[in-house]
């Protein structure tokens, strides 16, 4: 079963009665649009009949399969037709399709072509909206057809990879006024999604009920949940976690950046997380024990151990290796960090600093002028401190031997004060 599904694909499907007879066409979807972030669809409207046309309305709760054919749990004669279209609150085909989408100005950008639909267990929920052209030609059944032209003349194109979607969170519908149709707007300006990023499908994921998230989440492949994992906020990890095995938890704890598996860990019950560390790896056991022994907002709690590092005697050859057998590396590759044979730190290198030099030139004479770090105990506000005023997105963290123990990168800092302000601001409230 799909995990995404567009309307266009289902709409005028056959749908079937519990004894296999075929009672109709799918005509269109009744959503609730304010019970969930992302409305979840709670009845869908059949037509009979080509001249004489025949409307019968049936709960989501009668449904019993939902694929390129809808069967239900009842029988035909249970179904009440009638000439007039059945009256809902909001339905997609009436409400959403070739809506005019604006932004927050209200400057025209864009119509609806399609509506991309989210399956979890035999749930129904509006993920995105389509604005792109594919979406015409999906509605047209010409999507075939395009992709071979686009494909026979340019095989590289852009419209064959990429999607143009707007996330339905980024929407607000508006009333109807007068003649006017109803109005999607666009709370994000002129924010068009080329494809489905993993902190999109994310932010999609953690918005759900909980039974639908862990349905959704079982349905990826284990890349993809690492990356969606990684990107879900601390509390909703915490809530899928009390669903899964401890193994697949491991598992996903195994596969995320240090600095996130540690602050997941810490969060939980101790007890827990002592359960989780012993089914990790050696390596991994003892990595993130080595993190999570520091104090949380000092810079051995914020940093992360996973860096890129080369020894006193590499070259700016060795560095590009380097970068390359690491390409999908959970860390930043864009900062080198260089150590001695003892592992004491000796300087910091940047692929900007290295570009353009000599490939048999020394990478330790491409860093950067002062040794800027700061120690294991080392407060936050010292830590930001120093990174502003030094312009730099990451700095090593030594020990008290200056052994390079860690580095701490710019969005760990940020996620740390942007917390203590909010703290200090919600007891002036």
């Amino acid at each position: 079963m799909r995990l995404f599904i567009f309307f266009s694909q289902i709409v005028g499907c056959d749908v079937l009665d519990a004894q296999s007879q075929v009672v109709g066409h799918l005509h269109d979807i009744a959503m609730n649009p304010s019970a969930e972030i992302y409305p979840k669809a709670n009845e869908i409207i059949i037509k009979r009949g080509n001249f004489e046309k025949e409307y019968a309305k049936v709960s989501w709760d009668d449904i019993l399969y939902f694929e390129h054919e809808i069967r239900l749990k009842i029988n035909a004669v249970q179904l009440i037709y009638s000439k007039e279209i059945p009256k809902c609150d909001f339905t997609l085909r009436r409400d959403i399709y070739d809506q005019q989408v604006v932004d927050i100005d209200d400057q025209r950008v864009v119509r609806v072509n399609d509506i991309h639909l989210l399956r979890a267990e035999n749930q129904l929920y509006a993920a995105h909206v389509d604005v792109g052209l594919r979406g015409i030609f999906r509605r047209l059944s010409w999507e075939g057809v395009i992709d071979f032209l686009v494909a026979l003349f340019n095989s590289k194109s852009p419209y064959l990879k990429q999607e143009e979607f707007i996330p339905w969170k980024a929407t607000q519908i508006l009333p109807k006024l007068g003649r006017m149709k109803s109005v999607l707007k666009l709370e994000v300006a002129k924010n068009k999604l080329s494809s489905i990023p993993s902190a999109a499908l994310a932010d999609i994921v953690q918005n759900l009920d909980i039974f639908a998230r862990v349905s959704v989440f079982k349905s990826m492949d284990m890349t993809l949940q690492n990356k969606v994992f990684t990107d879900m906020a601390l509390s909703t990890k915490e809530e899928l976690i009390d669903q899964l095995n401890e193994q697949d938890v491991a598992n996903l704890i195994t596969n995320i950046p240090a600095d996130e598996a540690t602050d997941l860990l810490m969060k939980l019950p101790q007890e827990k997380s002592h359960r989780l560390l012993d089914l990790l790896s050696t390596e991994t056991n003892k990595k993130l024990r080595k993190l999570l022994s520091f104090a949380k907002n000092s810079a051995g709690g914020l940093m992360t151990t996973e860096y890129l590092c080369l020894k006193a005697d590499a070259t700016v050859a060795e560095a590009f290796q380097k970068i390359k057998d690491n390409i999908n590396f959970h860390g930043t590759i864009f900062f080198l960090y260089i150590i001695d044979d003892n592992g004491k730190y000796l300087g910091t290198t940047s692929l900007r600093r290295f570009y353009l030099e000599d490939p048999n030139k020394k990478l330790l004479e491409t860093c950067y002028p002062e040794n800027i770090h700061v120690f294991t105990g080392d407060n936050i506000e010292h830590i930001a401190l120093l990174m502003e005023r030094n312009k730099t997105s990451s700095i090593p963290v030594l020990n008290e031997q200056e052994i390079l123990q860690g580095i701490i990168t710019i969005d760990d800092v940020l996620e740390v004060l942007i917390g203590l302000l909010w703290h200090k601001y919600e007891e002036k409230l």
